[in-house]
């Protein structure tokens, strides 16, 4: 008589879920951002809103929450009905090293935010200023090695992956460097036009001022190669495992129905293969994976970084 309960109550529930997809959406979709206007994260939100929001057939309304490196805008995910109503979309980093840094979270990223579907990749490149003697990767390492005082690079924060990267490297080919973090990835790159840095890991506040001269490129941390700058080497090619490649990707509240996240997901991937969305990425990458090779991917990264960041002692209060 139990097993019977039980299976009817797992019917009711399958057929709750049944509806609720087939219901959804029933209103506008709030899309959660936690950075300001202008940024890469805020770009693509916006890209992205209207053709999704087209697809679904109810618009998806951007809405900027900053604050807390992220974790302000992932609460407030995470503590949203689990209707699909409410979505977020961030970068790796909020997801996979924030935990790692904080002694008191407001969240479990892991448990509290259910994985919807990925976007978009981008690269880092390793730059330095042209006034630096070294055009080449194995030439930086070497110059590098022998520097006294150690060269000053830049990052865009502690515990950020372009700081993490640089340790990463420090440790793997027996280099010392200076640290000096800077708020955002433009007074980083101002610096190091200025000369008060000499080197650091860049994205697309890099890219123009690489193609310009005004600074030059020496390496991708990613897995792959660059699109932009196919005869720059990678890390790896010399340093075997060393990659680290950004992505920015789409969340819900846990407890969101699988027909409501399924739908939601096929429609996102749908949108990355259209030839005209990926023109207007840009220099971002379409990454499209399956709920199992996220979900893969979450862990390991999450594994990765906490042992980056214990190793490198970094915490932020």
């Amino acid at each position: 008589m139990a097993g019977i309960r039980r299976l009817a109550a797992l019917l009711a529930l399958s057929l709750t879920a049944l509806t609720a997809a087939a219901q959804y959406p029933s209103r506008p979709i709030r899309l959660l951002v936690p950075n300001p206007p202008g940024g890469a994260t805020d770009t693509l939100a916006r890209l992205v809103a209207p053709k999704l929001g087209e697809a679904l057939g109810q618009p998806l309304v951007v809405d900027n929450r900053p604050g807390s490196n992220g974790n302000l805008a992932s609460e407030l995910a995470a503590k949203a009905a689990p209707d699909g109503h409410t979505l977020l979309l961030c970068a790796d980093a909020q997801i996979v090293i924030g935990p790692h840094l904080y002694a008191k979270m407001p969240l479990d990223t892991l448990k509290d935010l259910a994985p919807v579907a990925t976007l978009v990749n981008t690269q880092m490149l390793l730059v330095v200023s042209p006034a630096l003697p070294v055009t080449t990767f194995r030439e930086f390492v070497e110059y590098a090695r022998k520097a006294n005082p150690p060269l000053p690079y830049a990052s865009i924060g502690n515990g950020s992956q372009h700081h993490l990267v640089m340790e990463m490297l420090k440790a793997r080919a027996g280099i010392d460097l200076l640290h000096v973090p800077f708020k955002g990835g433009g007074p980083a790159t101002t610096a190091l036009l200025g000369g008060e840095i000499v080197a650091m890991f860049g994205g697309n506040s890099v890219a123009g001022h690489v193609r310009a001269g005004r600074l030059r490129a020496l390496a991708v941390a990613g897995k792959q190669r660059s699109p932009v700058f196919p005869g720059l080497p990678r890390l790896t090619d010399v340093y075997p495992g060393l990659e680290v490649t950004p992505w920015l990707a789409l969340f819900a509240p846990a407890g969101v129905p699988e027909p409501v996240l399924a739908r939601l997901r096929a429609e996102v991937n749908r949108l990355l293969q259209d030839p005209e969305q990926i023109r207007r990425l840009g220099g971002l990458e379409p990454y499209i994976t399956t709920p199992q090779e996220f979900d893969a991917l979450l862990r390991s990264e999450y594994r990765k970084y906490g042992e980056i960041v214990k190793a490198v002692g970094v915490r932020i209060d």
